[in-house]
């Protein structure tokens, strides 16, 4: 991988309090109760939309969310400002994709608030939960979709260490992603920034 590196040859290194954050097993305390009351919201809102067959069954609900979504009024700003999103529904409402698209977001909702509450892959999770944040206001639908995207945009930044109080710190090492790189993987890692360094400086 590659680093950054000044003119004098010298590695940019990341602040300190970008360290800790986001790279620091410490930092698990501070991102635990973000993660544990994001998944909660994730669990809440899913949890209204399995128990409601105007979601799940029929998908009623989405379509009228949608159609209220791509509404011009007469007066006033409509919900949705960018042209090209507002097409992207219509086409979704005239192709009927919502009765089976409210399931997927119904069922979307329940799994990302189970994977955040459980910290089972938490940067994916963050993800996707902050994916379908920054559809909802695409929408129109503002609510407290923008807090959620900045603490789902933190977890995706801190995804070494948003879980390792959690399923993560079994998992990642499973899948080969572990907290601390190999003793050999960290001499490489140093001699090739070193070398790096020195080719920049050099002007190679």
């Amino acid at each position: 991988m590659a680093s950054l590196v000044s003119r004098k040859g010298r590695i940019i290194q990341d602040p300190p309090l970008v360290k800790f954050l986001l790279r620091d097993t410490r930092a698990a305390l501070l991102w635990l109760p973000l993660r544990i009351w994001l998944g909660l919201q994730w669990f809440d809102a899913a949890k209204h939309k399995i128990d409601n067959p105007a979601w799940v069954s029929t998908g009623e609900a989405l379509k009228g969310y949608w159609e209220g979504a791509v509404a011009i009024p007469e007066s006033g700003r409509p919900a949705i400002t960018f042209d090209g999103y507002r097409s992207f529904i219509q086409s979704m409402l005239d192709a009927e994709a919502y009765t089976w698209f409210g399931k997927l977001v119904a069922y979307g909702e329940l799994l990302i608030g189970i994977a955040l509450i459980a910290g089972a892959f938490v940067g994916i999770a963050a993800f996707f939960g902050a994916f379908m944040n920054w559809n909802f206001m695409m929408a129109g639908s503002a609510s407290s979709n923008p807090m959620l995207l900045i603490i789902a945009v933190g977890l995706i930044l801190a995804w070494k260490v948003g879980g390792y109080l959690g399923a993560d710190i079994f998992l990642l090492r499973w899948l080969g992603t572990p907290w601390r790189a190999k003793k050999g993987e960290r001499q490489a890692r140093k001699a090739n920034l070193v070398e790096g360094g020195l080719a920049v400086a050099s002007g190679d």
